[in-house]
């Protein structure tokens, strides 16, 4: 027989995102409803690292699902078994794996399950705590909706929406001076924020990382609207895209971090080349972590108060070590294990990718 459920942690890992606290209020909710008791782990996996722990009660999460952020805090990283603990004299960082210090707190503090809210990065945590005898339920959170297993991350309606709120505003100011304004959002390796973004907010070309593009076929489409009478263009850049002969364009490298590449620049890259090329007035802008931030849309609300709810039934009813997804626009559940370190990219046979070609779209690759 498993062990009556008692106590429950909750963290939230790896980016800020709109819609945790909605989580982290759904999953609190239920439990002490439910007779639980709820311990907070403070900024992701990093709390049980330095034993940041704290109780959470209802007054701890009434009234926040509106806000952005994490009321927890969190940190991209903390992966304890690779956890930077300073740089060498050589300037190299020191790792060490503090795998077992964190199942030393989770023992301590008498946590039956561990509720983790993140993408494909806290999924990996979550495993090897897994193969260690910990329960964990996964709850799938970022922006760049990439996580495998789910067509629908929580975050990712919000990004969109800020996304699109600000094409809006570029366009003004593109269609008032005739130039080509290249907006970069984020994403990483997957398109799915520059595609839902492009086609919401009308953009005339979109990049993205799955499909590679050809500056002369971006210059040609731009050049293609102007002799058309259209004098400017919005193109839209995935953080994440590179040319066909090329490489995706790094900002800078974070050696302190599991994930050490920061993407960044191909805004600048695309509208540079654009100016050169075809001598049309180039600006770029860089949305940045705007995109992460802010008070979460109402879908956001909704679909993270049924991921935290489904989170619960499943330890409820004495489930184990999986991940709430929503596949087919049902709540549905999967192995966590089989997320780790999985992006699920824009796939060819994306209908939206269809869809924007036959309005005009280009994505730069014909």
């Amino acid at each position: 027989m498993p062990t009556p459920l008692k106590r429950i942690g909750v963290l939230t890992g790896g980016g800020d995102c709109p819609g945790l606290n909605a989580v982290i209020r759904a999953v609190t909710k239920d439990a002490l409803h439910h007779g639980l008791s709820v311990a907070g782990i403070e900024d992701g996996f990093l709390g049980l690292i330095e034993d940041r722990v704290r109780e959470l009660t209802d007054a701890d999460v009434s009234n926040i699902l509106s806000d952005g952020g994490t009321v927890l805090g969190s940190s991209n990283k903390a992966n304890p078994a690779r956890f930077c603990t300073g740089i060498d004299s050589d300037g190299a960082p020191k790792i060490e794996d503090l795998t077992e210090t964190c199942l030393q707190r989770i023992e301590s503090h008498a946590l039956d399950a561990l509720v983790v809210i993140g993408g494909d990065g806290t999924m990996s945590v979550a495993s090897t705590f897994v193969e260690r005898g910990v329960n964990c339920i996964g709850v799938p959170k970022t922006i760049d909706n990439d996580l495998w297993g789910t067509d629908l991350t929580f975050g990712f309606a919000t990004a969109v929406q800020t996304a699109v709120s600000a094409i809006d505003r570029v366009r003004t100011t593109a269609a008032s001076h005739h130039r080509v304004m290249v907006v970069e959002v984020m994403g990483r390796n997957a398109g799915w924020l520059a595609l839902h973004a492009g086609v919401g907010g009308g953009a005339d070309l979109i990049l993205i990382p799955e499909i590679p593009y050809s500056i002369e076929a971006v210059c040609a489409a731009i050049e293609d609207r102007r002799h058309r009478g259209k004098r400017y263009s919005i193109v839209v850049a995935s953080e994440g895209a590179r040319a066909v002969d090329g490489e995706q364009v790094v900002e800078r490298m974070d050696l302190t971090s599991p994930d050490p590449v920061r993407l960044g620049g191909i805004g600048r890259v695309v509208a540079s080349q654009i100016e050169e090329r075809i001598g049309v007035e180039s600006r770029q802008v860089v949305l940045g972590h705007v995109q992460r931030g802010g008070t979460p849309v109402a879908a956001d609300r909704v679909l993270a108060t049924l991921f935290g709810d489904h989170a619960m039934e499943l330890l409820k009813d004495g489930v184990t070590n999986r991940l709430v997804v929503m596949r087919d626009g049902r709540l549905r559940d999967t192995d966590i294990r089989e997320a780790a370190d999985k992006q699920r990219l824009v796939p060819m046979e994306e209908p939206l990718l269809a869809a924007a070609r036959s309005v005009g779209t280009h994505f730069g690759d014909m």
